[in-house]
């Protein structure tokens, strides 16, 4: 499979568009982070290639993630993503938050066994002007079922997802019937194309490169292929950023902080990038938040 990249393709004479995302080195990156069990490792890798599909739907210049939220043995999946451009690749980074005593205890691994009651939270906050969230039930039997009720909900534009991840790869198809009428339109598209990408299986979506995933379902469309875009692993965390986020504690908390442990430590959950500010750190915190803290560590 060809690895780390986003594929766009539409079906000429049809009002019908789509994306392959398949990811490796960034799926692993995310895995090597953290240790986390089987099937929440899968879960992720579903939820990274989803969330690649859905930056690539939208125009935004800033941060888009996907939260999955639950009262379950699995409280927690987020991936979150930066666009890419013709300069730069998109940016992808997720995490977990599991209970291990309670995992330890599961019978099953459906969502509703991991999550409990849930909810898929969709974030869009751009650099500049109002920040966007949708909120979906955790009720389908899948990620993808569930990130479809979100677009047909919120975005009312009729798209499926097909979704799947292994040990070594994640992937994801998406397919999106535009709001726009085309010229001697074919009628039948939309329902044709969901039939044809229906039996897509999870090992082919993994194993294939994106040509041959589009000619194994559509060599008899008329499908035309755009320049793939890389995708990447990144992490967004600066040590300005926990210190402005340390710095919204007050200046009671951080001395208290201080007295108890000598000095305050900070790690980062995408990356394990860890932050120590000294004393001297945090008080230049609490007199300008602002300004880079006086010592590196």
């Amino acid at each position: 499979m060809a690895t780390d990249q986003l594929q766009r393709f539409l079906f000429d004479g049809t009002a019908v568009r789509g994306e392959i995302a398949q990811l490796e080195a960034t799926y692993q990156d995310v895995l090597a982070n953290n240790d986390y069990p089987e099937p929440i490792q899968r879960l992720l890798g579903e939820l990274l290639a989803a969330c690649a599909l859905l930056t690539a739907t939208v125009k935004l210049d800033g941060t888009l993630s996907i939260e999955v939220r639950g009262s379950g043995a699995l409280s927690l999946l987020m991936a979150e993503s930066n666009p890419g451009n013709h300069e730069r690749a998109q940016q992808l980074r997720a995490i977990a938050r599991f209970d291990e005593a309670a995992w330890a205890e599961l019978s099953g691994h459906s969502l509703a066994e991991l999550f409990g009651e849930g909810r898929v939270v969709i974030t869009l906050d751009p650099k500049e002007g109002r920040r966007y969230q949708g909120v979906v039930p955790l009720e389908g039997a899948s990620l993808a079922a569930c990130v479809e009720t979100y677009f047909n909900q919120s975005e009312q534009l009729p798209t499926r997802l097909w979704l799947a991840a292994d040990e070594a790869n994640a992937a994801g198809l998406l397919l999106q019937k535009l709001p726009r009428e085309v010229a001697a339109e074919d009628t039948d598209a939309w329902d044709r194309i969901n039939h044809l990408a229906d039996t897509l299986t999870e090992h082919e979506l993994t194993v294939l490169n994106s040509k041959d995933v589009l000619f194994r379902l559509f060599h008899e469309e008329n499908t035309r292929l755009f320049d793939p875009a890389p995708l990447i692993f990144s992490c967004t965390c600066s040590r300005e950023r926990f210190g402005a986020a340390l710095h919204q504690l007050g200046a009671e908390e951080l001395r208290s902080v201080l007295e108890e442990q000598g000095q305050i430590e900070t790690q980062c959950h995408f990356c394990n990038t860890e932050y120590v500010f000294s004393p001297a750190d945090v008080e230049a915190l609490i007199d300008n938040p602002d300004a880079e803290p006086p010592t590196v560590h």
